[in-house]
């Protein structure tokens, strides 16, 4: 299997990853982490500008139209300058989710909006008891007349504060452990009933556990047919795991490549370590322990291309015996990630 990039697919790499290395230092990076929102709205223009919130957009709604690969190559660049900015869970979660219902007309427009960078999009789904399992959802939706009434509690949601909608899902039929009766909706972050408690991840970013008290939406908010979003909710995380992998292993190359750097330029004794001969010093033995070249850097691409990323190695049985993602840790430069869910808050 060739796991090599395409020529278009590496020259947009190139040309996020330059734009993010002139305009993304380290110290902008620690400034907007220490800053009360945890991301940088002029950033978010300038990706917007770059073209590159559109890249999941489909042509019918203004966007690029382009698929795993390209989000693939996008993400290393991510990873290599540590973004801060919801482009994981706005401009590929939640626009791989809303691209499945795009004959809707609420969701092309407000795929429209977030490929111009004027709307921020992202799913609340797992619950703080759901362990990963998509199919456990508590938080139900009763409907009356025309609308529905949501109730329950969503925990971990990242970039929560700084979107605009939230695709909520919740159950209108079942069990809590039902694979059939979930549906999903369409909420603004500022509903009545709706609040959020925020907080910074390990990794830098923000997240929120949302707490639905009677929030009443209209029927027109829901997406798809009632109680059928499980399928569309597992392929957008299947991506957005894939997507999060290849960000990791942008991080990797960039704790690579500064390691390298330094040995090259260390003084011991007086005098460079490149004069002390050894395999662990050297750029080849620093690049074999990373791993092999493309074919590592696309370990992710699998999982994109057969969105069944919870048939993966990285995985652990849950309920019932059935497998479901341990989520990969996001990124570590001086950093341990952790993905934080539920009680282990």
């Amino acid at each position: 299997m060739n796991f090599e990039f395409s020529e278009e697919q590496q020259q947009l790499q190139d040309t996020v990853d330059r734009y993010l290395t002139d305009r993304y230092s380290f110290e902008k990076f620690r400034a907007i982490n220490a800053s009360p929102s945890g991301w940088d709205k002029a950033a978010w223009a300038g990706l917007a500008e770059l073209g590159v919130l559109a890249l999941n957009v489909p042509v019918a709604q203004g966007g690029l139209g382009f698929g795993p690969l390209e989000t693939l190559s996008v993400m290393g660049a991510c990873g290599r300058s540590l973004l801060l900015e919801p482009f994981l869970s706005s401009a590929v979660i939640a626009t791989a989710l809303l691209r499945a219902f795009a004959d809707d007309a609420a969701a092309a427009e407000l795929l429209t909006r977030m490929a111009a960078g004027d709307a921020i999009t992202v799913l609340a789904h797992y619950e703080p008891d759901s362990r990963y399992e998509t199919q456990w959802v508590r938080t139900r939706a009763q409907k009356s007349g025309g609308s529905y009434q949501l109730d329950g509690h969503k925990a971990v949601v990242l970039h929560a504060g700084a979107a605009d909608t939230l695709l909520i899902s919740a159950r209108t039929s079942g069990e809590p452990s039902d694979a059939k009766g979930i549906s999903l909706f369409r909420v603004p972050r500022d509903a009545k009933g709706l609040s959020l408690d925020q907080y910074p991840t390990i990794d830098g970013r923000r997240a929120a556990d949302i707490y639905l008290e009677g929030v009443q939406v209209p029927e027109s908010s829901r997406l798809g047919v009632e109680g059928g979003a499980l399928p569309a909710i597992d392929a957008a995380l299947d991506i957005g795991l894939g997507a999060l992998c290849a960000e990791a292993v942008g991080v990797m190359q960039a704790l690579v490549d500064a390691t390298v750097a330094y040995v090259q330029s260390r003084q011991q004794f007086g005098t460079g370590d490149r004069a002390f001969p050894s395999p662990a010093a050297s750029h080849r033995g620093y690049a074999d322990s990373f791993g092999a070249g493309p074919l590592h850097e696309l370990s992710g691409c699998p999982a994109l291309r057969r969105s069944k990323c919870h048939r993966a190695p990285a995985c652990a049985v849950g309920r019932q015996g059935s497998r479901r993602p341990v989520m990969p840790l996001r990124r570590s430069t001086s950093r341990a990630i952790a993905w934080r869910h539920g009680h282990d808050r």
